[in-house]
């Protein structure tokens, strides 16, 4: 693809280039990852995902083996590869996983049809992340959980200001952001805030929330 070509590229369609690239060798490079900065983090979202679940830029489906046995499961993907890898996995594990593509600022639901609704590591370089939010609002049922993980701006000034001067190149690159933070998204779409934690010099935020009844 010539450089006019990317520069007359939509955000959406620059970020499904961007995994569709990266899908190949995405899992060897996040597991280091989630050892060192995400370590229990998928526990932690499987532990409070029921019902019917919608996992939105499902990627690679790793977060699938930690589900409970008795979720109903659906899985949006920008990235036709990061889908192929996701159904592979769920066949391994023996999971009946409901995959699709399809984008997290326009999802192709009804209103009020999932029980929960998780977003793990994708936040972070989702163009519009405020939408995003509201459409996983728009197909929560009253009650329904809200449940993410991702990386955020530090708490502490050092480590930010080096984020900031990273973002300044993974930004133009991928569309990869450093300095995000989502729960004050999810405040600004009217979820009621039930449980966070913020780790690793408050650069990691767990955020479960709830759909107002």
């Amino acid at each position: 693809m010539t450089n006019t070509a990317k520069t007359s590229e939509s955000p959406t369609a620059r970020q499904r280039r961007v995994w569709d690239k990266t899908a190949p060798s995405y899992d060897k490079q996040i597991a280091f990852f989630e050892k060192v900065q995400f370590g229990g983090g998928r526990e932690w979202i499987g532990d409070r995902a029921r019902g019917r679940v919608l996992e939105v830029a499902v990627g690679t489906g790793r977060n699938l083996s930690h589900y409970p046995a008795d979720a109903t499961l659906t899985g949006i993907e920008l990235s036709p590869a990061m889908l192929t890898i996701a159904a592979q996995r769920a066949a391994d594990l023996g999971r009946d996983v409901d995959l699709r593509g399809g984008d997290a600022e326009n999802l192709p639901f009804s209103d009020a049809s999932f029980d929960t609704v998780v977003c793990v590591l994708s936040l972070c370089s989702i163009p519009d992340p405020a939408t995003a939010i509201k459409e996983m609002k728009r197909v929560l049922k009253p009650g329904g959980r809200l449940l993410l993980l991702d990386h955020i701006g530090s708490s502490w000034p050092p480590i930010y200001v080096a984020q900031w001067l990273l973002e300044r190149l993974t930004i133009r690159a991928a569309g990869e952001h450093f300095t995000r933070r989502q729960l004050p998204l999810v405040q600004a779409a009217g979820f009621r805030i039930v449980e966070t934690e913020r780790l690793k010099a408050g650069t990691v935020e767990r955020v479960h929330a709830e759909m107002p009844a």
